[in-house]
């Protein structure tokens, strides 16, 4: 068995592989990578029973990898490239190769994911980490279910300026409810509510038309999301509307937020 570890800024996924299955998977929240690391580790054994003779491995990636110097519990402990490990994870789950992936963490990173060669494309700094940084200041609001719930009752048209406050008639393949300005309105009047939808919009589109662009680039119309971002289910409907306009589709493995940690696993098993 193979336990691969994505020690991220601010959550870290486990996964346990046996001969190339997926077999259990957990996270765990932490203030420094060893405490994550071990913690991940310790719940993967002790909720799923499994004895430490049958881990043949532990591979560990992410932002924390780098904390990490020593075997794991006399386990051997390796450490797998964090874009490898995405890229690998990525075609593992959407099960084919020649992919682009969005992984939306606190930030987003874009990859070309091919059977012969994984490549970052890019990324962005704006990510789940600029939702949380800016709802904090803006909201008092630290934790994303509480972002969220307030968003679901947002109005976008108090804090964005649309097509529709600029222009009479759609434009091209705009229509009038499409963002002219990401909070080019903010109205006096906008509750906390509009402006963590304005939030989730921004990033999202964001995001979203580096995806398009990353994708147009590659000569493809489809793009695999993964990460914690890819089950935010306001951003997936913002995600539908840029593929409405740019006829660019965005695709949600099961489990894609494990994406990198399985990916991980898979390096380590060779």
């Amino acid at each position: 068995m193979i336990i691969g570890i994505d020690i991220g800024s601010t959550t870290t996924k486990a996964v346990s592989i046996r001969k190339g299955r997926v077999i259990h998977r957990i996270k765990t929240r932490a203030a420094d990578a060893v405490t994550s690391a071990t913690g991940a580790f310790g719940k993967m054994i002790v909720e799923n029973g499994i004895k430490m003779e049958d881990i043949r491995r532990i591979m560990i990636t992410g932002a924390g990898a780098t904390k990490l110097k020593e075997d794991l519990f006399g386990i051997p402990t390796g450490k797998a490239d964090e874009i490898q490990s995405i890229g690998t994870g990525g075609m593992f789950l959407a099960n084919r190769e020649n992919i682009i992936i969005t992984n939306i963490g606190t930030g987003t990173a874009i990859i070309d994911a091919r059977r012969d060669c994984i490549a970052h494309l890019g990324g962005s700094g704006v990510g789940g980490g600029t939702i949380l940084g800016l709802a904090k200041k803006l909201l008092s609001l630290s934790e994303f279910g509480g972002i969220m719930d307030m968003a679901e009752k947002g109005r976008l048209n108090q804090v964005d300026l649309l097509m529709e406050d600029i222009m009479e008639t759609d434009l091209s393949f705009l229509n009038r409810e499409s963002t002219a300005s990401n909070f080019g309105k903010m109205l006096d009047s906008a509750r906390n509510e509009d402006i963590a939808m304005g939030l989730l919009n921004m990033v999202y589109q964001v995001i979203g038309m580096l995806s398009v662009f990353a994708a147009k680039s590659m000569d493809t119309d489809k793009v695999v999301v993964t990460g914690n971002g890819s089950g935010n289910l306001i951003g997936r409907r913002i995600l539908e509307d840029i593929t409405a306009m740019y006829r660019v589709c965005f695709e949600y493995p099961e489990h894609a937020e494990y994406t990198t940690a399985i990916g991980a696993g898979l390096i380590g098993a060779g």
